[in-house]
């Protein structure tokens, strides 16, 4: 498969929004304007990247709590997803999720997950909608290395080979789940080979090149929106902050951390750019600067907006309206 200008343009002004607005979101996070848990996306970009170019639009997508990025990916706007992590009411999810739960049905994104391994039967429930509604749309699942160790994985697995369903699994595996090795905590270190027990296509991707995510996500969408049902692919990834913003992530060496950033994705795309000149380094610092505004204007979008009323602590919740448990008062 090929890529041409504008698929490497599309790859990179996304790479590089996520990239920004992490990192104005760690720093945000050190000043206490962001509260709760933070799971950083910096490092993974590719993936998500992959992932957009190789599916539609209106395809569903579902991904744990390290979500900000997906979330990016899939449309939803900077101003949206910062005022969700400031807990306001203009966010993606209303100020009441927070940075582990970003969730927007017009955008198709499903969450956001706090609970290791939740989203997976979720993303199979939700690729048995599809196939039940007859559309040709296919459920993307995420997860992380972590969470290939629970229990509701294997489940989701047989249930999905046997139904058949139109659902991607995909594993960002970026080595250390919350903070320990996959070589200390499985026996299979080669994760996509979990999909081979119940005969489901299954294989391993570089994923920190945006063109091999691409072909795989591709090859597995396509498939599966032809009645092949699902396919495991385990994204192999790498973060380069720690699991959440309080890990110092000890448990690697710097060695490690600069060689995975020697082949940083954004930077190897930026490259490629320049090499066929695809562009100008002028309209990359142009667009380098675009988004650092499209950040500090999401940042004062979130810092303007309101907070949820206490009212809004009943809201979502219950569909009886006459619910005989809700006190008026607070």
């Amino acid at each position: 498969m090929t890529f041409g200008k504008d698929t490497y343009l599309k790859w990179y002004r996304l790479m590089l929004l996520l990239r920004k607005f992490e990192e104005k979101a760690g720093q945000l996070y050190g000043q206490q304007k962001i509260r709760g848990f933070c799971h950083l996306y910096i490092g993974q970009e590719a993936v998500a990247a992959g992932i957009t170019t190789a599916t539609r639009q209106t395809d569903p997508l579902i991904t744990a709590y390290r979500d900000h990025g997906m979330a990016l990916a899939k449309g939803i706007s900077a101003n949206a997803c910062m005022a969700e992590l400031y807990g306001k009411v203009t966010g993606c999810a209303g100020g009441k999720g927070g940075s582990m739960h970003f969730f927007s049905r017009e955008h198709f994104f499903y969450g956001g997950h706090g609970i290791v391994g939740a989203q997976i039967p979720l993303g199979a429930g939700i690729a048995f909608a599809e196939q039940y509604r007859g559309t040709d749309s296919i459920c993307v699942t995420c997860f992380g290395d972590g969470a290939a160790r629970q229990g509701a994985l294997h489940e989701t697995f047989n249930l999905a080979m046997l139904w058949n369903l139109p659902v991607v699994f995909i594993c960002e595996n970026n080595g250390y789940a919350m903070g320990t090795s996959v070589k200390r905590t499985s026996n299979v270190v080669e994760l996509y080979q979990l999909g081979e027990a119940y005969s489901m296509p299954s294989k391993a991707v570089d994923g920190m090149k945006c063109e091999e995510v691409h072909q795989a996500v591709y090859e597995a969408a396509e498939r599966a929106r032809s009645g092949g049902g699902p396919t495991f692919l385990e994204i192999r990834t790498y973060r380069y902050k720690g699991h959440s913003m309080s890990d110092p992530a000890k448990y690697r060496t710097k060695e490690e951390v600069q060689q995975y950033k020697a082949i940083d994705p954004i930077s190897e795309v930026k490259a490629l750019l320049l090499k066929k000149k695809y562009i100008t380094q002028k309209a990359l610092d142009d667009m380098l600067a675009e988004i650092k505004q499209e950040v500090a204007d999401s940042i004062k979008f979130a810092e303007e907006s309101a907070f949820p009323p206490d009212s809004a602590l009943y809201t979502d919740i219950y569909m009886q309206h006459d619910y005989p448990f809700i006190r008026e008062e607070l």
